[in-house]
């Protein structure tokens, strides 16, 4: 690998189109790239939360959310190899489980929620927002990709992005604290007498 990676240009995709594993090109306009670029951005996303943690050392969060999120990057790196190529497998049934087991333990600690929540709180939180909201892009390409190719993309990878999702949601609130930012709670009464004009 290390060989591999020691020329970083080739020149080969100037002309709009990249090559796969097994040697066949294809266009960079396809919707593959779509899902690689949209899951390539998430994990840096997930990068900058792990930043934002290592700079809020003082706040108490569980030592298995920061390991979670190594794995989880881990993880996204395999999807990419799987759309790349084929033949390999890299995410899988029991890392599904093993979100939704996080899902459940981080919820567990949290007050029920009564309504809707603002994308909004500490940077740490916002940024788990970011990454939400770019898990759920990369999730509907990922859905397209599978009915334009069902070949081009494994179901567990789809579902595994889906329930990170779900994961990314309850981390946000897992990582509020409420004695510096509390959660900001959707108010159907805001804008009841709001005058765009004024």
């Amino acid at each position: 690998m290390g060989n591999r990676l020691s020329k970083i240009y080739t020149r080969t995709g100037d002309d709009g189109s990249t090559g796969m594993a097994d040697g066949s090109r294809i266009s960079k306009a396809d919707n593959l790239f779509n899902v690689m670029g949209d899951i390539d951005e998430l994990n840096s996303h997930i990068g900058l939360v792990r930043a934002q943690l290592q700079r809020n050392k003082g706040q108490s969060i569980a030592k298995e959310f920061s390991e979670g999120l190594i794995i989880i990057q881990h993880l996204l790196f395999n999807i990419g190899g799987e759309l790349s190529m084929p033949e390999y497998e890299g995410v899988n049934a029991t890392h599904i489980e093993w979100l939704e087991q996080q899902i459940d333990t981080m919820n567990a600690t949290l007050p029920p929620l009564k309504d809707f929540i603002l994308p909004t709180g500490s940077v740490l939180v916002s940024q788990l927002h970011v990454a939400r909201s770019v898990c759920r892009r990369a999730e509907r390409q990922a859905v397209l990709l599978r009915q334009q190719r069902p070949t081009a993309i494994r179901n567990t990878a789809v579902s595994f992005i889906n329930r990170l999702s779900d994961w990314l949601f309850v981390a946000a609130r897992f990582c509020t604290d409420p004695k510096q930012v509390s959660e900001v709670l959707w108010d159907s009464q805001v804008l009841k007498g709001f005058d765009a004009k004024k």
